[in-house]
């Protein structure tokens, strides 16, 4: 077999993928600029071995997928290979559109979904590679007539959530998530095209829903990976508002027409610009302005890039009580008055953030348990907890000192 067609993956150990169109997609440029995208943002400020990438992210939950067809077709579902090769695109691609630092500038430097952006992309890639991509898309979307494809990619046990919690676990040495990836593919199964889980897997769901909550609150929403991200959100918000003040800032071609950018909405998808600078802004453009800027004429910017660039990150109170209000409001009005700034400009130094996750989601998302006797049951049937379908909520304070 051709050497190029083996990976050595961390987590999977030596995987490979069937379908050369994959080792087309995985060299085209737009795939490749995953490499410069970071999984876990600004994890690695708490958890430094969290410096993996969405590249490896899409590669592992390809592999995952192809153990998953794999795992369904030897079990009778009729999967053609036209549709196994389009789920494999569909999930391999699925993160295409994420801009720098992931999910922690979405909405600061474009007011997109990453998903809008990834399925033009999607479009974009299938006509440079001369391939008709309408099932990728069908099953992206949610629109395929075979409803399980899409829940592979995008459901409540999915391959993606497989592989980033397995991964984001491994590489951040937090062993709470992991979640026996293995067996929960092992247990897969359709029943009139819906993706079921066999009842002697349902205790692996119970703790694959486990090992989600405790990675969402002891690494994505650790109080201080947050306080990193809203001092890199500061920045941006202060970079774009001194370049549309005329004031230039050390930037990349690309990072400046988003600093520029007027339209804040899934209107600028239209914009012809706007793909073509998109596709080539990574982690490095956002990196460099910030190195340039340590010394930058504006001290508010300057100020803001130097703390992150040494660790200097806001300092941070949990809880919506009257008491942290106090507090904040008393530290940002000394703030205030100790550097000369006004409210609009503390704003950059002190923020709230109320962060929420919810376990489990009921309706059409529910996942479903294939029991012995043919029976289909919904999870939350089966594990009536009390608190499965609850949202929990923690308000996190920023302020500087």
């Amino acid at each position: 077999m051709n050497k190029k067609k083996i990976f050595n993956d961390p987590v999977y150990g030596l995987i490979r993928f069937p379908f050369d169109s994959l080792y087309a997609i995985i060299d085209h440029a737009y795939f490749q600029r995953l490499r410069r995208i970071s999984q876990q943002a600004l994890s690695h400020y708490v958890y430094p071995g969290a410096l993996h990438t969405r590249f490896q992210h899409a590669m592992g939950a390809t592999f995952l997928m192809t153990k998953a067809i794999e795992t369904l077709r030897a079990k009778d579902v009729e999967i053609s290979d036209e549709e196994y090769e389009a789920v494999c695109i569909a999930i391999l691609l699925h993160d295409v559109g994420h801009g720098p630092f992931s999910h922690s500038l979405e909405h600061v430097l474009a007011n997109v979904n990453h998903e809008s952006i990834s399925l033009i992309i999607m479009e974009k890639i299938g006509k440079e590679l001369g391939k008709d991509f309408s099932m990728v898309l069908d099953i992206f979307r949610g629109n395929y007539r075979r409803p399980f494809l899409h829940q592979l990619v995008s459901g409540q046990i999915d391959t993606d959530r497989m592989d980033y919690l397995t991964r984001d676990s491994f590489f951040s040495g937090v062993a709470e998530g992991i979640i026996g990836y293995d067996r929960i593919l092992t247990m897969m199964n359709v029943a009139d095209d819906q993706l079921v889980i066999e009842e002697k897997g349902v205790y692996s769901v119970e703790k694959f829903l486990m090992a989600r909550r405790l990675m969402y609150w002891q690494v994505y929403l650790h109080k201080t990976v947050i306080s990193a991200e809203m001092l890199l959100i500061s920045i941006l918000k202060r970079a774009k508002y001194l370049t549309k003040q005329g004031v230039a800032i050390p930037s990349s071609d690309e990072l400046n027409y988003f600093l520029k950018l007027d339209i804040n909405d899934e209107r600028i998808l239209s914009q012809p610009e706007f793909l073509s600078d998109y596709v080539l802004l990574d982690d490095m453009d956002i990196l460099w302005m910030i190195k340039k800027s340590v010394n930058h004429p504006d001290q508010i910017f300057s100020s803001l890039c130097n703390r992150l660039l040494h660790r200097q990150l806001f300092k941070v109170k949990s809880g919506d009580t009257l008491e942290n209000q106090v507090f904040f409001d008393d530290k940002k009005s000394q703030f205030m008055a100790r550097n000369h700034l006004n409210v609009q400009e503390a704003d950059y130094f002190f923020s709230t953030k109320t962060e929420k996750i919810k376990l489990y989601e009921g309706g059409d998302q529910e996942i479903k348990i294939l029991m012995k006797d043919g029976q289909v049951v919904s999870y939350s049937a089966l594990h009536p907890q009390a608190d499965l379908f609850s949202t929990e909520e923690r308000k996190f304070w920023f302020y500087s000192m």
